[in-house]
């Protein structure tokens, strides 16, 4: 597996991700059977014992399911929805969903923490943030509003200098503060009388809001999003397991 000297993350985590997009490009269904640890070990070019840990990763996901004897197959639980455990970006997200995103940035703007985000956040009161709100399109389709709040010392360059249609955790990658895990609540709900009137929606359908904290490698909330995503257009899948 060619190394990504951007990507610190543990080897069986980047593996997992290599095994999850190889199940989708071959397009197995639940029930069907993956290749074998010695087998993915050979094709990612990694050891059996790292493949052994990302497949126990994606078997924790709900992704893959282990018959003993038989071997490891496409959980029957889970489909190839977007699992909510499986933290990316929106630009890898649409793509791995084989659409196209174009990122229009409907402001950029310098102000002072609010309460809620001060909490969320674990900053001072008023402690300065860039507020981004960006409108992801297919085509000239709306699919997803999104509103990212990011401390300004976590970027270094003037704000005017950052190219914000980019990927928001790429930006974060390059200024050192490398998103690594994150807190996620999902509601159903209207969207906003401003994102209705970004998105060129006012037919009142409910949208699929996801609040995430993102935090780095050293505990800190480095992004405090709001994404709310089309209720037609996305689904993501959970894997509850009884104790």
């Amino acid at each position: 597996m060619s190394a990504d000297d951007r990507d610190r993350r543990p080897l069986p985590i980047q593996l997992r991700e290599r095994i999850f997009a190889l199940i989708e490009d071959e397009g197995l269904r639940p029930g069907d059977r993956l290749p074998t640890e010695a087998v993915l070990a050979k094709h990612f070019g990694v050891g059996r014992t790292t493949a052994r840990e990302a497949l126990k990763l994606l078997e924790q996901d709900g992704i893959v399911d282990v018959r003993h004897g038989s071997g490891r197959f496409v959980s029957q639980v889970a489909t190839l929805e977007r699992p909510i455990t499986r933290l990316e970006s929106v630009t890898e997200m649409m793509r791995a969903l084989g659409r196209t995103v174009v990122n229009r940035v409907e402001s950029v703007t310098l102000r002072g923490a609010t309460a809620d985000e001060s909490e969320m956040m674990h900053l001072p009161e008023r402690h300065p943030v860039v507020e981004l709100v960006r409108v992801r399109l297919h085509g000239d389709e709306a699919l997803i509003y999104s509103v990212d709040v990011v401390p300004r010392d976590r970027v270094r360059e003037s704000i005017d200098e950052v190219d914000w249609s980019g990927s928001l955790l790429e930006i974060l990658d390059g200024n050192g503060a490398r998103v690594i895990s994150a807190m996620t609540q999902l509601r159903v709900v209207p969207l906003p009388e401003e994102a209705r009137a970004a998105v060129g929606d006012m037919s009142g359908q409910p949208w699929i809001l996801l609040i995430q904290r993102n935090i780095d490698r050293s505990g800190n909330v480095v992004i405090y999003s709001h994404d709310y995503h089309r209720y037609d257009s996305f689904s993501f899948s959970v894997f509850r397991q009884r104790a």
